[in-house]
């Protein structure tokens, strides 16, 4: 609970904190600027989430480095994965016109959306570097125990950016681009602050980082073969998010709106469950990596307890006050009603998705990459198979009967395959 408490907590205000920008815009005088931090932000999301696995392989790796006590391989996984980051983080800021032409061609907005949302693009994705090494840094910190040092430099950089925003667009009078401005800056000062949270914590790790051992990938098979597993899963997971976004456009505005609030409902879930599964990760890893079977297995145990009563309250509450939760959304009646149509995918969602997020959390933890990666190819191949399978007549509830057997494979699969990946070493039961 030390490490997922302060993960919890930095999950819920960097949404909460985020909100600043689309206020800022929507005071601007056009509803265009709305929709076009909006765009932009999530071109830059769609971005960062492909190369998720610079937190996540970095912090499962980095956790069995610590229950092992192998300096070496803690100060080699912070090297090499940050040396990646910033690699592929100017390879975003060189390659940034191609991007940015197919990004906009993906999501399709209108022309006055699209001009300012490039605006906003040109100037935020200088800070490719910065987000990505802080990625980095995070999963690192994750690994060696220490939840509090990312919870702080979330809350940071989150709240360094609504200030310097506010600042930009009010007192500076730059407008819409004093936005994008504040996000840039914010991400610069974060990446100071996180290498300043390695330095300050673990200086024996700092004095044996070697920029010429960093960029020397000689032995780091298994380093890439992780990494590349959650990469493709990545994909995968994008694959079903972008088209559950475009599928619930094409049944119209009304339908839309209703998802997205049903998705917020579920994102807000998964910030607790998060929290639960990087505990998952820095302490399963690091009894794998002590070979600590006692400790391993309690490790399991209590994180399903955990996760069992987090979903219990979230189940309960979506069943019992769904028009009330809807309600706060939005005021207009017809969405709300139109929502209640849908209620009980809330409570499921959570329900067959809880094993899901821990197993992640342990799988990530014991860098059994490859039955993540499996378990999300199969639940995806299943939710497009059972989407264009089922009748139109379902409508909406088709795209939630497919999402909800993705969610379901997911846990199923890697409840069914734990033991082969990671059981012959451990003996779990």
């Amino acid at each position: 609970m030390a490490i997922s408490l302060p993960a919890i907590i930095a999950n819920i205000a960097e949404p909460l904190l985020g909100l600043l920008d689309t206020g800022i815009a929507g005071h601007l005088g056009a509803p265009q600027f709305i929709g076009a931090v909006a765009v932009g932000a999530m071109m830059m999301n769609v971005l960062y989430w492909n190369f998720g696995f610079l937190r996540m392989g970095t912090s499962g790796l980095t956790a069995q480095a610590y229950g092992s006590n192998s300096h070496h391989d803690q100060v080699d996984t912070l090297q090499r994965s940050g040396a990646i980051a910033l690699v592929v983080g100017i390879a975003m800021v060189v390659l940034q016109v191609p991007i940015l032409w197919l990004l906009l061609w993906i999501m399709g907005p209108g022309p006055e959306v699209s001009a300012l949302a490039s605006t906003y693009f040109t100037i935020v994705v200088w800070g490719a570097p910065a987000v990505l090494l802080t990625m980095t840094i995070k999963g690192w910190l994750l690994g060696m125990q220490d939840s509090v040092s990312p919870m702080l430099i979330s809350i940071g950089v989150n709240v360094l950016n609504m200030v310097i925003s506010l600042g930009a667009v009010y007192w500076l009078d730059m407008g819409f681009k004093g936005i994008a401005v504040g996000t840039l800056v914010s991400v610069w000062v974060g990446v100071i602050y996180a290498c300043w949270c390695v330095r300050y914590r673990f200086k024996t790790i700092t004095r044996d980082i070697s920029l010429t051992s960093a960029f020397n990938f000689k032995g780091s098979g298994r380093f890439f073969k992780v990494n590349t597993d959650i990469f493709v899963r990545c994909i995968f997971m994008l694959a079903v998010n972008l088209f559950f976004i475009r599928a619930g456009a094409i049944n119209g505005d009304m339908v839309l709106a209703v998802n997205t609030m049903m998705q917020q409902l579920f994102h807000l879930f998964s910030y607790f469950m998060d929290g639960i599964a990087f505990a998952g990760e820095a302490v399963a890893g690091k009894y794998y990596g002590a070979r600590d079977l006692s400790n391993m297995h309690r490790c399991v145990r209590w994180l399903f307890v955990w996760g069992a009563v987090t979903t219990a309250v979230f189940v309960l509450a979506y069943s019992l006050f769904p028009h009330a939760i809807f309600s706060m959304f939005t005021s207009q009646s017809e969405v709300v009603d139109e929502a209640m149509r849908y209620r009980w995918w809330c409570a499921i969602v959570p329900a067959v998705s809880m094993a899901a997020f821990v197993w992640d959390g342990v799988f990530i933890g014991v860098t059994a990459t490859r039955g993540m990666l499996i378990a999300v190819a199969t639940a995806c191949a299943l939710f497009f198979l059972l989407y264009f399978s089922l009748p139109a007549s379902l409508g909406n509830h088709s795209l939630w009967i497919a999402f909800v057997a993705f969610l379901t494979t997911r846990s199923a699969v890697q409840t069914a395959i734990r033991h082969k990946h990671f059981s012959s070493r451990l003996r779990l039961a």
